[in-house]
């Protein structure tokens, strides 16, 4: 059997991506006619990477801008939230086997689910992502059995 592949091997294997292509049928009940924009994991790293210190981005918020960069309606919230998730893993693997400079600039950390909603699904789970969080300033409050960074949209860079 072969070796697991390394996550940043998965982020490459994306070549036919980005796209835009019409809004799907499934989707335009709620979104309405016109274009969606599917990022490639190298849009969905970098936007992750320009989120300075003390600021926050929310997944539905990157993937609106690269919707705006690519003349496109919407943004592919899905698959921006995959490759965010991709992203996060490849960082924190490759600071375990002492790698890139590029890579430890990405704070993924500060890359929210919609709603200012810290993810399970980071290297770490919640407390990762919430002791990182709080080492900036932020405040994470529990609703339930969820995580939120208090007043979020306050906080956010220059992403929605």
């Amino acid at each position: 059997m072969s070796p697991p592949k390394r996550w940043r091997d998965r982020l490459a294997g994306y070549p036919h991506l980005p796209s835009v292509k019409p809004i799907p049928e499934a989707l335009r009940a709620r979104r309405g006619e016109g274009t969606i924009a599917t990022p490639s994991p190298a849009e969905v790293e970098a936007a992750m990477r320009d989120v300075p210190e003390g600021r926050l981005a929310t997944v539905f918020g990157i993937g609106e801008d690269i919707a705006a960069r690519h003349q496109a309606s919407i943004g592919c919230t899905v698959t921006t939230a995959i490759f965010a998730r991709m992203v996060a893993h490849a960082v924190e693997e490759s600071a375990g086997s002492k790698g890139t400079a590029r890579d430890a600039a990405v704070p993924w950390w500060r890359t929210l689910k919609n709603g200012g909603e810290l993810n399970a699904n980071y290297p770490g789970g919640i407390e990762a992502q919430m002791s990182r969080l709080e080492a900036e300033g932020h405040t994470v409050v529990q609703r339930g059995k969820r995580y939120f960074v208090e007043d979020f949209a306050k906080k956010l860079a220059g992403t929605r």
